[in-house]
């Protein structure tokens, strides 16, 4: 496989996959391991697209490469919307949860784009703040960066993390037990009943779907009958399986980055094993609903056209 430098043109990226189609980008790459990646299209949309990039590019020149690459990756956005859940409690009506996903500590990612994410969370007043995976990139070290960034969380009820499959593929208990120490709970397959008023909202968690032992079973164990369920899982894809629980009201996920690179009316042009069907926004899945977040942070290629880093405000409404 042709080697693809840490700075380089995404037109390079996409460059590659033209000419191997078909080819899972499951590899190391200068020694860091990144995620297998697929065509979201097949080989003649994937031409047109790439026609269509080629021509913005040579119009744009330095310009979109500038932009992609050090514009739009600095420009957190809050995405805000309203979930209606069946028989939601009225101490629950308008609980907010934010969300943070996917912020991938390294050379790419900055610490003063997280410290930006953070203060817009705690801003936003939430009850409960969700981390759903991803904190590291190549190495588990550079969460000893990140702890006292995103130790400044603060929501009413708590802030609460689960590992994704970065964390798992470097080192997962050193990565968990930096969060613990920081005063970060990891929910491990496991979930807890947050008490608001008169009333109840589950908060679940699971252990990385792809590369992890999931068990929603246990994390479940412990919810409470007719108690509107959030479960915090990294790869969004799993939505079809969880949904036929039954009793999980919200799917909240990251992983995908939304594609990164999206170009109008095609959308994402690569995105992540586990995160391809549902890559971005608001799903309703058999009567679940899923939100997959874009994330913070950024993978393997470094930019972002068209899929801003987001801080997600969720409020809870009846149906």
């Amino acid at each position: 496989m042709l080697p693809l430098e840490p700075d380089g043109n995404i037109f390079v990226f996409w460059a590659l996959i033209l000419a191997h189609p078909d080819l899972d980008l499951k590899a190391v790459i200068k020694g860091w391991k990144i995620l297998p990646m697929k065509m979201k299209m097949n080989r003649r949309q994937f031409l047109k697209a790439f026609t269509q990039v080629s021509a913005a590019y040579a119009l744009g020149g330095t310009g979109l490469h500038q932009y992609g690459k050090h514009l739009e990756p600095n420009r957190v956005v809050v995405e805000r919307l309203q979930i209606p859940l069946k028989n939601l409690p009225p101490t629950l009506e308008g609980f907010k949860i934010v969300q943070l996903s996917d912020i991938h500590i390294d050379s790419y990612t900055k610490i003063e784009i997280v410290e930006e994410a953070v203060n817009t969370a705690n801003r936003l007043q939430p009850d409960v703040i969700v981390l759903t995976g991803d904190y590291v990139q190549r190495s588990a070290e550079p969460i000893f960066d990140l702890i006292p960034a995103i130790a400044a969380l603060d929501a009413k009820y708590g802030v609460f993390t689960i590992l994704g499959n970065h964390e798992l593929w470097t080192n997962a208990d050193l990565i968990r037990d930096a969060l613990e120490k920081g005063g970060l709970p990891v929910l491990m397959n496991e979930g807890l009943a947050l008490r608001v008023g008169k009333a109840a909202i589950y908060l679940a968690g699971l252990d990385d779907v792809w590369s992890g032992r999931p068990d929603l079973k246990m994390a479940l164990d412990k919810l409470p009958p007719e108690t509107p369920t959030i479960l915090l899982a990294h790869e969004p894809d799993f939505a079809d399986t969880f949904a036929l629980d039954g009793r999980v009201s919200l799917q909240l996920s990251g992983h995908s980055h939304g594609g990164q690179v999206r170009l109008p009316g095609l959308g994402a042009i690569v995105l992540p094993e586990y995160g391809q069907k549902y890559d971005q926004g608001l799903y309703n899945v058999n009567g679940m609903w899923l939100y997959t977040n874009r994330g913070l942070g950024l993978g393997s290629v470094p930019y972002r056209i068209n899929c801003p880093p987001e801080v997600t405000e969720i409020t809870l409404v009846s149906m």
